[in-house]
Formats: structure tokens, sequence, C-alpha cells
């Protein structure tokens, strides 16, 4: 019944069948892949952004080589900042508003130097492509608490005088002329002393996961739909088959029993007997009849 399956047709669908489902199991492997991720970065969160401060001198290697199982722990640090080398950090989106954010170097006692991120500002109205104030930073000697974040790699696009267009520390360091630390920067969580008037702080990250487990098994569940349709689509073909099958006998049965009612030969009537005939005379008349 199933034997028409092997035919090139439906040798055909079954191989476009694979390839669908193949292709719903990548993307559900890379909704998954993109799930481990994101639980990676909660868990830095989670065991991170809320511990205690640790000290530059245990956590100096930090930003010279990038530890992404580190990133948000905050490290105290105390410091002059290079105002004079202040940057402003184009295309930096915060809850849906257009803005900023303010970078600078922070020079520490031992003559290293962090760069610091503190924190975010709106677009201005007085000028296009530049907030309208920037907050001074401290000009003397300040602790500051900042979360270590990875170097931002180079975007291939230019920015005004004063901006950078990404937080790309070898770039900065070209422009300062000094030496920067290059693996991580410093999110600022606080200062001390405080100015009056400082840029926004970052938000803490979400914690959630998203939605990436559920569509990773929807990918796959489109992945095993493929094959049940093709699978119905082959049980009514064979369906269609059998009653076809089926119609074509019952034409040929009528069609013999037309022909045989049509070539079978006539029963012989009786000859009628006649009014005031005699039994002889029927005897000789049936005899006649048959030829005799």
């Amino acid at each position: 019944m199933y034997r028409f399956l092997f035919s090139s047709r439906w040798l055909g669908w079954f191989a476009l069948a694979c390839l669908v489902s193949a292709v719903c199991t990548t993307l559900g492997l890379w909704q998954l892949d993109r799930r481990d991720a994101i639980r990676e970065d909660i868990g830095n969160v989670v065991n991170n952004y809320d511990a205690a401060p640790v000290a530059f001198a245990d956590a100096a290697d930090l930003f010279t080589s990038y530890d992404p199982a580190k990133e948000w722990l905050p490290v105290e640090m105390t410091g002059v900042y290079d105002f004079d080398n202040q940057r402003i950090v184009r295309n930096r989106p915060l809850s849906g508003r257009a803005g900023y954010e303010v970078v600078v170097p922070l020079q520490l006692s031992d003559g290293t130097t962090v760069v610091i991120n503190r924190g975010w500002l709106p677009i201005g109205n007085d000028e296009a492509g530049r907030p309208d104030t920037v907050p001074a930073a401290p000009s003397d000697e300040v602790t500051v608490v900042a979360r270590i974040k990875p170097a931002e790699p180079t975007l291939q696009r230019g920015a005004p005088e004063g901006q950078l267009a990404s937080i790309d520390l070898a770039k900065y360091q070209e422009e300062v002329g000094y030496e920067l630390k290059q693996g991580a920067y410093g999110l600022m969580a606080s200062e001390d002393p405080s100015p009056e008037v400082v840029p926004e702080a970052a938000p803490k990250p979400s914690v959630d996961e998203g939605p990436h487990l559920s569509y990773a098994m929807q990918w796959f569940a489109f992945g095993v739909m493929v094959f049940i349709g093709l699978g119905y689509a082959a049980w009514q073909e064979a369906l269609n088959r059998r009653y076809a099958a089926e119609d074509e006998d019952d034409d040929e049965y009528d069609d013999d029993e037309i022909y045989a009612a049509h070539s079978a030969p006539s029963p012989r009537r009786r000859p009628r007997r006649q009014r005031g005939s005699t039994q002889e005379d029927e005897e000789d008349a049936l005899l006649d009849a048959q030829g005799y």
C-alpha cells in the first residue's frame, strides 16, 4: 500500500522535511546557547553585583586581563580624575532614551590609570550631537567604588572631537597619550566625596532569562511536526489510492454483468395453445418449433 513512498516525488518531500527539521533543530540549539550565555551573565550579577568592594591591590590584574567570571565585581580605588581627558561616549540608550556616557581616567597613587564610566546623560537640546551639560568630576582626591566591565570593541565609525564611538580602551589610550589599563574599565557605583550633580547611574542588570527556553522548545516541536505532517499526507495518499482501486474493481464487475446480460441467449418460448386445437396438433406445433 505504501510502495509509492519510494517514488522520486515522495523521496523529494522526505528530503525537504529533513532539511526543514534540521533548520528547526539548529535554531532550537541556538536559542539554548543564548539561554546558557544569559544564565552565565545572571550568575555573575547574582554573585558579584552586591558583593563587598575589593581593594584595588587585590583586583589590579582584573583590569589588565579581563575575567568574565568577575564582571560586576565592585572594586574600591582612590586617585585623582584627569578631567582634561574626559570623553563622551556616543549612542548609549538607557530605558528607551537616547543619550551618552561619561568616561574619565582615574590616576591612582601608584601611577596606574583606570578608566571610570561615571554614568549616563540624556541627549541635549542646545547643540546637536552633544549633551547640554556634563557634571564636573571631583577635582581633588576621590575614593571610587566601580564595578568591573570589559573593554568594548573598535567600531568602524568616527566621533566628533571629545567623543568616543565606544569604550575602546586602546583608542582612548591613543588620545590621552599615556598608558591606561586595557583589560577592563570601572562602572561607577559611588564617589566619596560625591558632588551635588552626577550623571545618572546605570540600573542593576536584569536577572530574567527571557523566553529563550520556550522558543527552543517551539523550534524543536516544529521540527517534529514536519514529519507528523508528512506522515499524515502519506496516509491520506494511501487511503485515496485504496478507494480509487476499489472503485475500479466495482466498475469492472458492473461491466461484466452488463456484458453477460446482453450476450446470454434468449430462452425459447413454448408455443401457445390455440383454441380448438387437439393435443396432437399441439405436439406437431412443438416439434415444428424445435426444427424436427
